[in-house]
């Protein structure tokens, strides 16, 4: 019985759970999408400056990252009838429709104070649903290489969703781009229908399994520093916020950048992001299952941090469209946006799925099963990254005179600093990132060792528990 014990965390999660499970992330990558590259661009064009939006992300950011950390005590201590993860899911698309209908189809004139408002509505929502989900696959996968595979195919079906919405150009002959003002409010009502549609899916047909060999966390502040606090975990929460950072920086400018430095139409745009999202298909799918399962998950996102830096450096030499062959011309960048793509793919799943194995860590050790506090600090890292890079790269356009506005004519100058704060950052960054795991411990063989030993612990507690109701029994019937 032992064995079998020992042996039962590593089944492979069915696809079809991993697909229902999976829903819930095509809405959000969706809005990750539209909040992280075309909302800044699209409120400067209503009329608020490049500092004033960048001061207002800043400042919603700052709010935001104290929600994970919060939303993962309570979560921590959650017991519902319906699971622990499952109703803060239910709880945060509501919040998250209506920071997005307020944020993307305003009825009226918008300055800075309603920017603020509305982004901190749509982020306290998705603070429920992406720490609730990320937290739920360390209990729907409990395996070494199972938990990158779920990351994989959740990743992929993101990008799914993702090159859906850029495909909206060619699908509607320009009419429908994310890149054009008139466009928001289709997209924002695109979002209010596909995240009850996934919330639906997503807890209806997956599972949840909840350990008995594990008390409920008390309120202990010394468990959570002992839990944070621990080399695995201090690792991943500075590599997860240089990974995120280092690729998040050209996230504000994609738009500016190609349109102006590259020569690509507003239209051309959004469907050139396709080539990026598409490669973190196969992406996610190859440094999810063979790299990681060859070379360990902090290796294979190693080996993904230099070849990252490759296609990059690719990226900044490819010139810009000249001449009448503009599909000819535009070709290099294409196949240059999906090799940084596929190579970027890495970072956002090997780091969640070695989040889970700090979990198991901490729950052997600890008996406190602290998942949704571990995934706050990796959440909020990627939200302190995301809030730098606009405060730091507007600024800069604002310093050397760029104009986004539609239509805008930039001198050469303005065009330079552009190009300049969209190509180097990523680079440093990303090497950095890669480099805090160098001597990393947590592999394969020692989250072996971790899941069977839990499994005795899980196989001991159901023993106890019907040694106990056992004993109960003839006192009852006395």
């Amino acid at each position: 019985m032992a064995s079998v014990a020992a042996q039962a965390p590593d089944t492979k999660v069915p696809l079809p759970t991993i697909w229902a499970f999976g829903t819930m992330a095509m809405p959000v990558a969706v809005m990750g999408v539209l909040y992280g590259v075309y909302l800044p661009r699209h409120y400067v064009g209503l009329g608020i400056g490049f500092v004033a939006v960048a001061a207002a992300i800043t400042i919603v950011r700052f709010v935001d990252v104290f929600f994970d950390p919060l939303i993962a005590l309570v979560m921590d201590r959650t017991k519902t009838p319906i699971g622990r993860y499952r109703p803060w899911l239910v709880l945060g698309a509501p919040i998250v429709m209506l920071g997005v209908y307020m944020a993307m189809m305003p009825s009226g004139p918008v300055d800075q104070i309603y920017l603020v408002v509305w982004l901190i509505v749509s982020f306290a929502g998705l603070s429920m649903l992406t720490l609730g989900q990320a937290a739920w696959s360390a209990v729907v996968a409990t395996g070494y290489a199972d938990r990158a595979r779920l990351y994989a195919w959740t990743s992929l079906m993101g990008v799914l969703a993702v090159n859906a919405m850029l495909l909206l150009p060619v699908f509607t002959h320009g009419r429908v781009s994310a890149g054009l003002k008139s466009s928001f409010p289709i997209l924002g009502l695109v979002l209010l229908i596909a995240f009850p549609v996934a919330l639906f899916i997503c807890t209806v047909f997956t599972p949840e399994r909840i350990s008995g060999a594990v008390e409920r966390p008390r309120f202990k502040l010394g468990d959570y520093r002992r839990a944070i606090g621990r080399p695995t975990m201090i690792r991943l929460i500075f590599a997860d916020f240089l990974l995120a950072l280092g690729p998040g920086t050209t996230g504000p400018l994609y738009v500016f950048y190609f349109h102006d430095a590259k020569g690509f139409t507003i239209q051309d745009v959004s469907v050139l992001l396709i080539f990026y999202a598409s490669a973190g298909i196969p992406g996610a799918l190859f440094w999810g299952g063979p790299m990681a399962q060859r070379f360990g998950k902090h290796r294979a996102l190693q080996i993904a941090c230099v070849f990252y830096s490759i296609t990059q450096t690719i990226l900044m030499a490819v010139p810009r469209m000249n001449g009448p062959y503009r599909f000819i011309d535009s070709i290099p960048t294409a196949i240059a946006m999906a090799a940084v793509g596929f190579c970027a793919s890495a970072f956002l799943i090997l780091v969640r799925a070695m989040v889970a194995d700090v979990a198991d860590e901490v729950r052997l050790d600890q008996r406190r099963d602290l998942t949704s506090l571990l995934y706050s600090m990796v959440t909020t890292t990627t939200k302190i990254g995301a809030s730098i890079t606009v405060a730091v790269v507007y600024p800069v356009l604002a310093f050397v005179h760029y104009d986004g506005a539609e239509g805008a004519v930039n001198t050469p100058r303005a065009i330079f600093g552009l190009e300049m704060c969209y190509l180097f950052a990523p680079i440093v960054l990303v090497w950095a990132g890669g480099a805090m795991f160098f001597g990393y411990k947590l592999d394969g063989k020692r989250h072996g060792e971790i899941r069977e030993a839990l499994a005795q612990l899980d196989l001991a507690a159901a023993e106890e528990s019907i040694a106990g109701v056992a004993a109960e029994a003839p006192a009852a019937a006395e």
